[in-house]
């Protein structure tokens, strides 16, 4: 075999290792979540955004909840019997209002019961869409997030707050009209997230735990932490099963130039021996 003969062989290598490496990853995960839904006699729907790298550029890219996943769940969730659990497993920074209000509004109608599983954070739409599940089961550390909606690059409630205290000569009309887009936008979501806390709360407590959660009380990053979550009186529970989290390793960050977390995955040291007294 000539040297050009090898050379051509290790570029096709080169050339098919990311698709070779893709594809034992997508079997590794469908053979867990096949595992998953054996032991918990339970349809598992993968909800999972990591932030990418463009290739070229160099700056991340940060996926979120769309259209098409929204879709992606619904055709699950109409693919599965009624009447079978649903676990579903998110990880997700939110996304749109309409992509997240769909697949609530899904699970809220479903006669078999859903669980919502959190292993790091579930945040924006990704808590809207927790909330219309019968039970959230966090990680030790898993957070959630208030579901304020924003426009554009503002806080619907900082836009109203914004009208409310400064003369109506000082306000122009852009800013006019965000505070009226945020308003509509608060009332809305809040009437939404009333209507998919009903199931499991009385009238009074459904608008008082919509309002919190939508009201621009905290900043839209502000994380509720399982503790936080209990305070309000959601329906969490803690312990996420080890194979959940095996799973999330299935979904890697894109490769990076340079690790920023680096661990040996089985510790070398040995715990100190007892000595006999």
């Amino acid at each position: 075999m000539d040297f050009m003969t090898i050379f051509w062989i290790f570029i096709m290598f080169t050339a098919l290792q990311p698709v070779l490496k893709q594809k034992l990853l997508e079997n590794a995960r469908q053979k867990l979540i096949a595992s998953l839904e054996k032991k918990r006699g339970s349809r598992v729907i993968v909800l999972i955004h990591r932030q990418e790298t463009m290739s070229l550029l160099g700056f991340p890219v940060l996926k979120y909840i769309t259209i098409e996943d929204s879709e992606e769940v619904i055709r699950a969730i109409q693919m599965t019997d009624p009447h079978i659990p649903i676990d579903l497993v998110l990880h997700t920074p939110g996304g749109l209002v309409l992509a997240s209000y769909q697949i609530a509004h899904a699970i809220k109608y479903r006669p078999g019961k859903v669980t919502v599983h959190v292993p790091h954070f579930a945040m924006s739409g990704g808590t809207l869409i927790a909330l219309a599940a019968d039970e959230i089961v966090m990680g030790d550390h898993a957070m959630l997030g208030p579901v304020d909606p924003q426009i554009g690059e503002y806080p619907a409630a900082s836009l109203v707050k914004l009208v409310q205290a400064k003369p109506i000569a000082d306000i122009d009309d852009r800013t006019w009209i965000l505070a009226d887009m945020g308003k509509k936008a608060m009332d809305q979501l809040r009437e939404h997230l009333q209507e998919l806390l009903a199931e499991h709360f009385s009238p009074e407590r459904a608008e008082e735990l919509a309002r919190t959660m939508t009201e621009g009380r905290w900043t839209h990053d502000f994380p509720i932490t399982f503790e936080e979550a209990q305070g309000l009186g959601l329906q969490v529970a803690k312990g996420l099963s080890d194979e959940l989290y095996q799973l999330m390793s299935l979904y890697p960050q894109p490769m990076k130039r340079q690790p920023t977390v680096e661990y040996i995955p089985q510790p070398k040291f040995k715990e100190p021996k007892q000595k006999a007294e």
